[in-house]
């Protein structure tokens, strides 16, 4: 499996690299929050830190944690514009529930 753009979300992704210096790539990962438990992360990344995995789409590299990789694996990250805002969202396999506003989820994991 792996972690995936869409065209639009490339594109925007592409467009962050190619404009700031040093940036390698998108960092995308988890971290404890909100009322479901997990919440994704997405930053410009500067470096290649040990244990990540890196995808490759299209000239574009994805770095994800080794913390992070079971929960996102098979993501893919979409970006739309939702009335005013720019936003980026997940279609992500291994989440069993969202909370209500969609900020953050669960997997079979945390059930556990």
């Amino acid at each position: 499996m792996s972690v995936s753009l869409t065209p639009a979300a490339l594109q925007r992704v592409r467009h962050f690299v190619e404009a700031s210096s040093g940036v390698l790539g998108l960092r995308f990962g988890v971290a404890r929050t909100g009322c479901s438990g997990w919440g994704y992360v997405t930053d410009l990344a500067r470096e290649q830190r040990e244990g990540d995995t890196v995808f490759e789409q299209d000239g574009v590299r994805i770095f994800v944690d080794a913390d992070s990789l079971p929960m996102v694996e098979g993501t893919e990250i979409d970006f739309g514009k939702q009335g005013l805002s720019e936003i980026f969202s997940f279609r992500n396999p291994n989440a069993t529930a969202e909370c209500g506003c969609g900020e953050s989820f669960t997997t079979r994991a945390d059930a556990a």
